[in-house]
Parts: C-alpha cells; structure tokens; sequence
C-alpha cells in the first residue's frame, strides 16, 4: 500500500490544512530543538491553519449577551431573570434535523446492526404516535410524515433528548469518517461495516478501528516507534470535534443574532425577537414580503396557516426549514416551526447559579475505561443496558397491565425479572460483563416469547439502551481519583447549588447526605428532576410569546411532542473569529 500524500488536501477557505511527512523543519521557542525532524527525536508541529467548517454548519462568533427575560413573564415562572453571559464562538446547524437526515440514520443503522441488534433500530424511531390528539384527527401525519418525501425537507419530530444526543454521535463519527476517505486513508465500503466492526471517532483515535486502509497511514516520524506510518491523531488537526446539541446559552445567543444591531462594541438595537422591531409581521414596508407573518406559530385562536388564497406562513403544522428568512447569523427558523432541545438540565434559578463564562448545568464528567497496565480498555463487543431503567420499565408495565395479563405474560415478566436481579447482582461485583450478559438473556427471552405482550417489552427495553457494539467503554470518574482536586470531585454535578446536599434545608445533618434528589419531589409538587432538559423556541402550536429566544420550558428527556425536535452544534477551537481577523484585539 502506498503511503498517504505528504500534504493533505487543502478542504475550504476555512479548511485545515496539515503537513506530515514533509513538513518544514521549524524550531521550538522554548529550547531551540527543531520539529518535524526523525533524526531529532520525532518532535511534531504541523502546519495547522483553521478548523473546517463540518457539513451543515455555520460559524457563530461569540460575545457577550444579555441573557434571558426581554417581555413580561406572563406564566410567572420567574426562571429567565436577565443576566450577561459570555458565549464562546461556535458552529451551529443552519436549519433542524430533517426528516430525511433522520432517515438516513436509520438506514446505517440497519445496515450496521439489522442482523444481530434489531433493537438498536428499534431505539432510534420517532415516536410517530406523538401527533395524535383525542379530539383532533392527525392519523395522515402518523402515517406519513416520517416516510413519505413530500416531508422530506420538513423538521424531524416525536425524538427525545437522549435519541438526539445519539444522533450526534453518530453523525460526528459519519463526517470524520468520510474525512478521512477523502484524504486517501480509508477505502469507501459502508457495506464492510457491522456490529461493532464499525468506524467511530473514539475507536479509531485510540487503535480500535483499522478498517479498510487505502494508505498505511500518516508518515510516523518518531524513530521508536514500531511502525513507520500511524493512523491520524488528534493532535493533526484534521478530525472535527463532536457534533452536539448547543448549551441553552448558545441557542439563545444564536437566535437573537445581535451580530446584525452591532458596531464596533456597541449593540444599537435590543431585540425581542430574531429580528428587529416588535412586530411579527414583515415590517419592510414597500417591500415584497411586507405584512408576511416571519415565523411559523399561531397567529391566535384557530388560526394555523391563515386564509384560503393568502396562506400567510403556508404551513398548518411544520414547514421546510428554509421556509423563512434566516436570522443574521444566517440560521432558519430560530422563532418557529418546532421548539429545539438543548443541552441544559433545568432549574427555574438557572440563571443564579450558572456561570457567567459559558453557562451550562448538566456536566456529568467520564473518562475511558483503563486496563491494570494503564491501556485503553477494548470498545464494547456487546449491548449495554441500563439495568435500573430495564426493571423499572418492566416492573410499570406489569402494574399498569395488572388483570389482562395471561399467564405466558406472566411467565415472561417473572423470568426478565429474575435475570435482572442476577445482573444487578453482579453489576454490585463490578462484573460488567456477567451482567450485560444476563440483559442480553433477557432480550432474547422476549424476542423469542410467544407472549402477546413480547413486542411491547422488546420496544419498551430497546429506550434503555445505553451503548451499543463499537463503542468505547466510559465510566464516571471517582471522588477518589479526585481527592486533590479543587475544580471539581464528583462526576455528577447536575445538582449542583439546586438539589444537592449543601443547597437543601437537611444541609446540618450529615445522615442525608446521598445522592438523592432533596429539593424537588419529582411526581407529587413538581415534574422537575435530573432528568428535566431545556427546550427552546416557539413551534407552529404557539402563540408569539415563546419565539423570543429568552422564554425557557422543559421536558423529560425520554419524552418527545409533534412540536419538538433539534439541530446540532460544534464547538470552535482556536480563533474565535475566524481567517481575516484582527489580531491586535
């Protein structure tokens, strides 16, 4: 095989340009010893000039906003006190996740995993069901809307939070894929791919992924190393970080785009809305669309899309996402058309407690799982489960089912139930691999059951998939490994000032110190938890009060709507402005 061209392709304007075997030798400022050279060590500096802008993105130059309450807080939930932030520049979706790019994340999936994990697929559908009213007649949309190409272009919807997490690493592994096939390392085969035989960002940067090579790889200049040419690293600049959902911070920040109202540093105009002015309606007078409704929302009682012959946002539901005019960082339908997950786990004082650099609640910190000799451990050859999630779903079903079950049902539950106890079990041993063992039992069991309930327990199990074959093993980091640490200790720090310990009303007395939720009785006074994500953005149910990017509501984040969906974010790294930028500022 040949080895990989010494310069790899110029991508874009904005591209990342990376030299690796015939780099020009430039010396360290700090000791004078020359990079790029074998004969001195091996030590790299490559030729690195700005990220590249991933398909579907677009940059967002960060700054400082004011964040939150710009109108009356008509609900009185008092959650969006104004505070300034500043938000770091970032790489946004131009338009939601479509219908047609969720499909094509499920046809991988089928050909990655529809021999062997069925019920892989099964976790990645929409909730098509999520259009059905009981007094409204939408079974069209049940049907159709998903499949049939005339929405192809429209917003994908009925996807929970954790699905789109998903979704974003699967697309981040589909992009740096294709990267590296079109710098001539990797041979262009889907079909080869299956089971956790397949490419994901994770494995190949840590050895796991060989795949079909079209080189033997990046000129390994290091002359002790074992090989003379070695699979791309990070530290080459040319793999793009993780696709993602953006924090509540950027999603707001985007969707005013204050870029347009700015001169020099001073912002001309406050908005309510992604445009200018405090009106809905197209104020361009004189203009071609002046009087046109700017987004897709209820205009007021039963009125959807507006009258036969001048169908104002021409949309009764969802409409294509370039069906509006972008904001000023060039973003589609930041005001309407669907609400938008972010990252954000909720708590109405939010905006108290988050910093003012890059404010985010939800961090829950891991690291890869290691070997007793320090190397990575092997990525998983298996499905994982939540063990938790898989008995408390089981145990619902059987209480909510109650008489109508027949005893083959019976006989299902009780043997799933069994299994799981063994594989809590072993879990409690930290024999993970005994106890996803005993999960995988219970899957068969179900699949294989002539219960009358098999298909619901196959679906209901599926949602409490954690990882899939292929993927890295993670764990959460310990207080122990921590102990020196100011920063942070724990891994969990979703409650952190709003539910933990030191923030509830028991804080003087150490016997309840756990885990446990203590400031929100989840079920009985509030519906919000650990499990409570940030939704942002009015939808085409909406009156015009939720398309001002400052309103907040929240959802669990295994439930989805007919009004909810998502689109990605990137974090930017090095210059935040970009080629062409000052650099006296």
């Amino acid at each position: 095989m040949k080895s990989v061209v010494s310069k790899l392709t110029t991508v874009a304007l904005l591209g990342a340009i990376v030299v690796f075997s015939s780099c020009e030798k430039s010396n360290s400022g700090a000791t004078g010893w020359s990079y790029n050279d074998p004969k001195n060590g091996g030590y790299e500096r490559p030729e690195y000039v700005e990220q590249e802008t991933g398909p579907g993105l677009v940059l967002i130059e960060g700054g400082t906003f004011t964040m939150g309450r710009v109108e009356d807080d008509v609900n009185f939930t008092w959650d969006n006190i104004p505070r300034r932030v500043t938000v770091s520049s970032f790489y946004m979706d131009e338009v939601e996740v479509t219908n047609q790019y969720w499909r094509d994340y499920l046809y991988w999936l089928g050909l990655v995993y529809g021999d062997s994990y069925p019920e892989i697929i099964n976790k990645a559908l929409p909730d098509t069901l999520v259009w059905r009213e009981k007094m409204e007649y939408n079974e069209p949309y049940v049907d159709y809307y998903l499949r049939h190409p005339a929405y192809s272009d429209y917003p994908v919807v009925g996807v929970n939070w954790l699905q789109a997490n998903d979704y974003c690493a699967w697309r981040t592994d589909r992009v740096n894929e294709l990267i590296l096939i079109r710098e001539g390392l990797l041979v262009h085969n889907p079909q080869a791919q299956s089971d956790g035989d397949h490419f994901t960002t994770d494995a190949y940067l840590n050895g796991q992924y060989e795949g079909e090579k079209a080189a033997d790889g990046v000129k390994n200049l290091s002359p002790k190393a074992g090989s003379e040419f070695r699979n791309v690293r990070v530290e080459d600049g040319v793999l793009l970080p993780r696709y993602r959902l953006p924090t509540e911070a950027e999603w707001e920040y985007a969707a005013l785009g204050l870029i347009g109202n700015s001169y020099q540093e001073l912002i001309t105009d406050r908005r309510a809305y992604p445009w200018n002015g405090h009106y809905v309606r197209n104020d361009d007078n004189g203009g071609r669309f002046f009087g046109t409704i700017r987004a897709n929302f209820v205009r007021g009682a039963g009125d959807y899309m507006g009258t036969a012959g001048y169908l104002n946002d021409a949309a009764e539901i969802t409409s294509l996402v370039y069906a509006y005019p972008p904001n000023d960082y060039g973003l589609y339908n930041m005001a309407g058309n669907v609400s938008e997950w972010v990252m954000d786990v909720y708590r109405p004082l939010s905006p108290e407690d988050k910093s003012d650099f890059r404010p985010f609640r939800g961090n829950v910190y891991q690291t890869k799982t290691l070997n007793s000799d320090g190397t990575v451990a092997d990525k998983y050859d298996y499905t994982v489960y939540d063990i938790e999630g898989v008995q408390y779903f089981i145990t619902e079903y059987q209480k909510v089912a109650g008489p109508k079950l027949v005893e083959a049902d019976m006989t299902l539950i009780d043997q799933s139930l069994q299994k799981i106890e063994q594989a809590k079990e072993k879990e409690k041993e930290r024999k993970i691999d005994d106890a996803q063992a005993l999960m995988q039992e219970v899957m068969d069991l179900v699949t294989n059951s002539e219960s009358p309930i098999a298909p619901d327990l196959r679906d209901g199990i599926a949602d409490y998939i954690e990882n899939t074959a292929g993927d890295m093993r993670m764990r959460d980091v310990t207080m122990e490994e921590n102990i020196d640490r100011r920063n942070y200790r724990k891994a969990d720090n979703i409650d952190y000032k709003d539910g933990d310990w030191a923030s509830s009303n028991s804080y003087a007395d150490a016997s309840f110190e756990t885990d446990n939720n203590r400031m929100y009785e989840w079920g009985q006074t509030t519906l919000i938890n650990n499990r409570a994500r940030v939704y942002k953005g009015g939808n085409w149910r909406d009156r015009a009060y939720y398309t001002i990017p400052g309103t907040r509501r929240f959802l669990d984040e295994r439930r989805s709507m007919s009004t909810l969906g998502f689109r990605c974010a990137m974090t930017r790294v090095g210059s935040p402005t970009g080629l062409g930028a000052r650099n006296d500022r």
